[in-house]
C-alpha cells in the first residue's frame, strides 16, 4: 500500500509504503487506522483508490489480493 507524501508525513513518520493484510479497501482502511489513528478519516474523505493500476472512485468493497498494490489518490482540484 502506498500513501501520498502528505499522508505519510502526517501519519506514518514518512514511511511511504506499508504492508497490510486486508481483503477489501474498507478492511485496509480499518487496519491502517488501528496502526495510525486518524488516518482512516482522511482516507475515507473523498480519496480515490488505485488497485493494481485500476482507479476506483468508490472503492470500499473492492477486493484486494495479497499481492495487490494499492494507492490512495487525493481528489484533484480545478482552478
Amino acid at each position: 500500500m502506498v500513501l501520498t507524501n502528505w499522508l505519510n508525513q502526517r501519519f506514518t513518520d514518512g514511511e511511504p509504503e506499508i504492508e497490510v493484510s486486508a481483503g477489501t479497501v474498507r478492511q485496509l482502511i480499518a487496519e491502517l487506522d488501528g496502526r495510525f489513528p486518524g488516518i482512516g478519516a482522511e482516507l475515507e474523505g473523498g480519496m480515490a483508490v488505485a488497485i493494481d493500476g485500476e482507479i476506483f472512485p468508490d472503492p470500499f468493497l473492492e477486493p484486494i489480493r495479497a499481492d495487490s498494490e494499492v494507492f490512495f489518490l487525493p481528489p484533484l482540484e480545478g482552478g
